[in-house]
C-alpha cells in the first residue's frame, strides 16, 4: 500500500473508484455465445465467409459484464489446448468432449485478436487450464495487491475460488442474467464452504469433465457427507458412522475418490504473469472500430459507443 492508502502499481486516474479486476473465462463465454445462435442454424459470417457468430455474442456477453460490474481492470483468460497436468493424472479427463464445430475453429484465434484490439490482456499457460490462470491471479491479486476480483464465468467449479475479496459472476440464460456469489451466498444457496466444492466434487464426480468420483454417490448424498463430516478425511475418519451402503462405496472407490477430488480442485499457483498496469480497462475507440470493421461487426462498435467509422 502507498502512504496515501492507494495500491501501488495503479494508475492515478483509476484510484477515485474501487481498484477492481475482472477476470473472464475466455472459453466459457465463446462456446456458450457461439451455440446461442448456432443451435438456431444461424452463423454470422464477413462476405468472404469467415464465421463470427461466436466472436460477436463473446463482445456482447463481455461487455454487458462489465457495464453491469464496472472493473477497473480486465483480464481474459484462456485454454491453450493440449494436454495439461490433469491429463497426466488421468488419461480420461475430458475424454468424452467432442471436436470443436468446424465454425467455431477459425474463431478461436480471431477472438483474441479482438480482445487485443481492446486492450485487454490473453493469458493462457501451456500446461494448465484457464480456471488455473484464474486461480492463481485472483488469489495473488487480492493477497497481494489488495484488489477487489470478479471472475465472469459459467462454471460452477469456480464457486470454489470464492472468498472475502473474491466474487464469482455465473452466466446465466440469455444475456444480462448473472449470479453473483460470495462465501455468504454460496453457504445460503448451497450450505457449503467454498472448499467445500472440491470435496463435493470429489465425491460426486463430473460427468462434463469425464472423471466419475464414487460410483453410487450423487450430487444430494455428497452434500450431505460434506455437511456432516466437513471434509473428505472428515469423511474417512467416521466411515463407521455412514450406512453401510455409502460405507461400501466409498471404500470400494479410495483411489478413485482422492483423484477425483486432485481433479476437481482449482491450482492457484501457476507460473503466470498479469502485470496489474496492462489490465487497467481503457479502450482506443480506432482500434476497436477498426477491428470490427475488418470482421463486418461494426455494429458492436455502436452498441459499445466505440465506432468512429459510423
Amino acid at each position: 500500500m502507498s502512504e496515501h492508502g492507494g495500491i501501488e502499481g495503479l494508475p492515478q486516474n483509476v484510484l477515485a473508484r474501487k481498484p477492481t479486476l475482472m477476470l473472464v473465462d475466455g472459453m466459457a463465454l465463446l462456446f456458450r455465445a457461439y451455440y446461442a445462435t448456432a443451435l438456431k442454424g444461424y452463423i454470422r459470417r464477413t462476405e468472404a465467409g469467415v464465421p463470427t457468430n461466436g466472436i460477436y455474442g463473446f463482445v456482447r456477453y463481455m461487455w454487458d459484464a462489465i457495464q453491469q460490474f464496472d472493473p477497473t481492470h480486465v483480464a481474459c483468460c484462456w485454454d491453450m489446448g493440449g494436454r495439461t497436468f490433469r491429463t497426466e493424472q488421468f488419461e480420461s479427463y475430458k475424454g468424452n468432449r467432442s471436436a470443436a464445430p468446424d465454425d467455431l475453429i477459425p474463431q478461436f484465434d480471431l477472438v483474441k485478436d479482438v480482445v487485443e484490439a481492446m486492450d485487454i490482456p490473453n493469458i493462457g499457460m501451456p500446461g494448465y487450464e484457464a480456471d488455473d490462470c484464474i486461480g492463481t491471479i485472483a488469489k495473488r491479486c487480492a493477497r497481494e495487491q489488495q484488489m477487489d476480483v470478479q471472475i465472469l464465468s459459467g462454471d460452477n467449479d469456480m464457486l470454489q475460488l470464492t472468498d472475502e475479496r473474491i466474487k464469482v459472476i455465473i452466466m446465466k440464460k440469455g444475456y444480462g442474467n448473472y449470479q453473483v456469489y460470495t462465501p455468504d451466498y454460496l453457504m445460503e444457496e448451497k450450505g457449503l464452504k467454498p472448499s467445500q466444492i472440491i470435496d463435493m466434487k470429489g465425491l460426486m464426480g463430473d460427468s462434463s469433465d469425464n472423471y466419475p468420483g464414487v460410483k453410487g454417490i450423487g450430487e444430494k448424498t455428497a452434500i450431505k457427507l460434506v455437511q456432516e463430516f466437513d471434509d473428505i478425511p472428515g469423511i474417512l475418519a467416521n466411515l463407521d458412522k455412514l450406512t453401510n451402503s455409502v460405507r461400501t462405496k466409498i471404500e470400494n472407490d479410495l483411489d478413485m475418490l482422492h483423484m477425483s477430488r486432485s481433479l476437481a480442485e482449482i491450482h492457484c499457483e501457476v507460473p503466470v504473469e498479469c502485470p496489474i498496469d496492462l489490465c487497467e480497462f481503457r479502450i482506443d475507440d480506432s482500434k476497436v472500430s477498426a477491428k470490427f470493421a475488418e470482421l463486418e461487426i461494426s455494429s458492436l462498435g455502436k452498441m459499445m459507443g466505440t465506432d468512429v467509422f459510423g
